[in-house]
């Protein structure tokens, strides 16, 4: 196992970096928004050039990976991460910033698959749940500990853009200067949503508004903070807190899917997602101890029920449809991560900052309870359907490449 841990350390160091400076740069630019009088609604607007640019490039960056290579391809993004937040810090304008947040998501996805396309050839069936563990675990320790650099600096000036700039090239360092041989690239994809659609209607519209409920939080949960009053300090323990919960939920409500209906599992995080939520709005005017403890009930449910749906999706597909059924999963995903602020942001300019977590109740309402009525339509048939195990990711971002099997994986039966 040490050895199998040594062999992927320098793409673990790198991951640590580059999430350091991702929690960092998720939290200053809404604080800075904020700090210029941007409403949440322009926000929301500046927060949808992120999510489509991910999603662009989960679509185009294997082209490239295949044309050029994985280490010439990371090297670009990790190069463009600082590009875009120092742009960011100089050119202050709302216009401007979705162009360079959309330069962010863009690299952020083709940073993520390079490392997980490398991180997939070096694990076997013995070593795979470990290193992705580790992996997960690296991911919530960057990304919280970013979060917590923000009191360091000032947001209102350039020093926090500065420092995470530098973060994100230090972070390309240990991978570019590994002499582990270069990964294979990975397939290419192409995918009918329709077709997706029709063979896993649950997997499908859960995907959709898991991303929508997945962007909301992501990109207005800083806001949120914000607006109601919490210190820097404080703000990051709440948005820490999700993020933890989520990760210590993702194993047991995964192992939790491969022995009943995921359908059952879908309906039950639904149910439980909204009852957080709402219990968050009851207590928007609590302590931020409080609120921290809700938020980690909320995270539980946040993030894992996106892995949930694409196992479920992957239970009714042949094994040569694997890839196909990923990608397109990721893209649904992604087009809810889109939605999610463009529908969120307006309800909290108009009703306050609680308003994020009534819609994001209703959206679980909606999960819970799509997936319930699908259970109804079709009972599973465990002769029929051979389940695929569930695989953890890691969390807060949108999804990543490692959904999606690698060029020589095996599916597990």
């Amino acid at each position: 196992m040490l050895a199998s841990l040594t062999s992927v350390l320098s793409l673990l160091v790198s991951t640590l970096l580059i999430m350091v400076g991702f929690g960092l740069s998720g939290y200053v630019l809404p604080v800075r928004a904020v700090a210029e009088g941007w409403s949440t609604v322009t926000i929301a607007i500046i927060a949808t050039g992120y999510t489509i640019g991910f999603t662009l490039s989960c679509v185009v960056t294997p082209t490239f990976v295949s044309r050029v290579g994985h280490i010439r391809v990371f090297s670009s993004t990790i190069t463009l991460l600082a590009i875009a937040i120092l742009l960011c810090g100089l050119v202050v304008d709302w216009r401007a910033w979705i162009v360079f947040r959309a330069m962010a998501g863009f690299a952020m996805a083709g940073s993520y698959l390079v490392i997980e396309s490398w991180l997939n050839e070096r694990v076997t069936n013995d070593n795979r749940g470990m290193l992705f563990s580790c992996y997960l675990v690296t991911t919530m320790i960057g990304s919280i500990g970013g979060q917590y650099l923000v009191p360091l600096g000032d947001p209102s000036n350039t020093s926090l853009f500065i420092l995470c700039g530098v973060i994100f090239s230090v972070g390309l360092l240990p991978t570019a200067l590994s002499s582990s041989p270069s990964p294979q690239p990975p397939p290419r994809v192409r995918f009918n949503l329709l077709t997706l659609y029709r063979r896993s209607p649950a997997a499908v519209f859960g995907a959709f508004v898991a991303g929508i409920i997945a962007g909301a939080w992501l990109n207005l949960g800083a806001v949120f903070t914000q607006k109601i009053g919490l210190t820097t300090a404080e703000g990051a323990t709440l948005l820490g807190a999700l993020v933890a919960g989520s990760a210590l939920a993702q194993l047991p409500i995964g192992r939790l899917s491969d022995r009943i209906d995921r359908r059952l599992v879908m309906v039950g995080c639904g149910a439980f997602g909204m009852v957080a939520c709402l219990a968050m709005v009851a207590a928007a005017g609590s302590s931020a101890a409080m609120l921290s403890l809700i938020a980690g009930l909320v995270g539980t449910v946040l993030y894992p029920i996106y892995g949930i749906n694409v196992a479920h999706a992957n239970d009714l597909a042949e094994p040569q449809q694997y890839v196909e059924v990923s990608s397109g999963m990721m893209v649904t995903y992604g087009i809810g991560t889109i939605t999610g602020p463009l529908v969120v942001g307006p309800v909290m300019d108009a009703f306050g900052p609680a308003a994020l977590f009534a819609v994001l109740a209703v959206a679980f309402a909606l999960y819970g309870a799509y997936a319930g009525w699908r259970i109804s339509r079709r009972e599973q048939s465990d002769g029929l359907v051979a389940k695929t195990d569930f695989q953890a990711g890691p969390v807060p971002t949108a999804p990543t490449v490692e959904q999606i099997p690698g060029p020589n994986a095996e599916p597990e039966a």
